[in-house]
């Protein structure tokens, strides 16, 4: 064997060994990105099923009207509007009268900064809201337990395991 045959077989073969080691390590690529991927998914469908609680909860209150339909519509809005992939529901569509209410109560003052408003100011924040409240009552009450309904057996069915 001449000098120059057996410096090609060596290359081949420290081409061969790169080829494999290089193939190896794309696999090892594509198993790591799947893994993310399941994590990924993972990570959605627990965040999912913690808004689903929630929003359970929250409905469990509206029925029992242990709050105001406002509060309600407007912790429901905000709530939902996190849900991620298939479990996202367009609350517009949806529920249009929850929408409604939280789209008219939505930029009113709460909390401390309600306070500091002129009685007067608050006086006709209070009557604008009792008026879409009182308009859409039996419809919200109506949605609120469609809600429940749709979301209850969504949040018992997610099977959450470790991968």
């Amino acid at each position: 064997m001449s000098t120059v045959t057996l410096l090609a077989l060596l290359g081949g073969a420290i081409i061969l060994a790169l080829a494999g080691y290089a193939g190896s390590l794309l696999m090892k690529l594509k198993k790591q990105k799947e893994l993310q991927e399941q994590h990924r998914k993972l990570a959605i469908q627990k965040r999912n099923a913690n808004i689903f609680e929630n929003v359970v909860l929250l409905c469990q209150a509206g029925m029992q009207e242990q709050c105001d339909h406002s509060e309600l519509a407007i912790r429901l809005y905000c709530i939902m509007d996190y849900l991620q992939e298939d479990d996202r529901i367009d609350v517009e569509k949806d529920y249009p009268a929850l929408s409604e209410l939280y789209h008219v109560v939505k930029d009113m003052p709460r909390g401390d900064e309600r306070q500091e408003l002129a009685k007067q100011d608050r006086m006709k924040d209070n009557l604008i809201r009792t008026k879409a409240e009182a308009r859409l009552q039996d419809a919200i009450k109506e949605e609120i337990q469609q809600l429940h309904d749709r979301i209850k057996p969504q949040n018992q069915k997610i099977d959450i395991k470790m991968i």
